[in-house]
């Protein structure tokens, strides 16, 4: 069973929202790591005045924490239940060019032009400050463990481009992109050194032996 320390609250969103700051924008990414494929960051704006939205959202917390039927169940739902939201990505050929790190504020910076709403503040994991935006933030260690916002942002990010990777296992067959969604597994580093890359691979990465 996990730490009740995994499950994450409002704690970090409802003192903004008491102070007038309504739209509070979760982030958090997904395939920061991998060898294939884009990172990805997703965006939320949850509602400041749903107070069954725990309940709605049950389960939620650190998509890494979560099985994939987990992620699908609650995926819809913070869609429903969500303010607004957006998932951007960054291509490998991008990550190759700027570095992992600015290439994930990209992404960032894409997730939040697809909100339909500015937000006042943003909350994210940390590493993913945004400091080109004049907006006030909070990078929080294990945010996506600690804060709804954050978590919720998490999955929206995870599943989105888990749907991408799988189809892009049908135009890069014998990797197994559906099986480790282009993470370092044996399998996949094994493919590599006999396929080679494609142009979805970050040439870039070191490859462990």
């Amino acid at each position: 069973m996990p730490s009740r320390a995994t499950f994450p609250d409002l704690a970090f969103e409802s003192p903004l929202w008491q102070a007038g700051l309504l739209h509070v924008a979760g982030l958090d990414e997904a395939g920061r790591g991998a060898l294939a494929g884009p990172v990805a960051v997703g965006a939320v704006i949850l509602p400041h005045n749903n107070p069954n939205l725990p309940s709605t959202l049950s389960g939620l917390r650190d998509s890494k924490l979560m099985t994939p039927p987990e992620r699908s169940r609650l995926a819809p739902l913070i869609q429903q239940s969500a303010r607004t939201w957006g998932v951007g990505f960054a291509s490998a050929a991008e990550i190759d060019t700027l570095g992992i790190v600015p290439a994930t504020r990209l992404a960032a910076l894409r997730a939040l032009e697809a909100l339909t709403i500015f937000p006042d503040t943003l909350l994210t994991d940390f590493r993913l400050e945004l400091p080109e935006l004049d907006l006030p933030q909070a990078a929080i260690v294990k945010g996506d463990q600690k804060s709804f916002s954050i978590a919720a942002a998490s999955v929206l990010a995870k599943t989105a481009r888990d749907a991408l990777m799988c189809d892009l296992d049908s135009q890069y067959p014998g990797y197994g992109l559906k099986r480790h969604k282009g993470y370092g597994t044996l399998v996949h580093r094994t493919a590599i050194q006999r396929l080679g890359h494609t142009p979805i691979h970050r040439k870039t990465f070191k490859i462990k032996a």
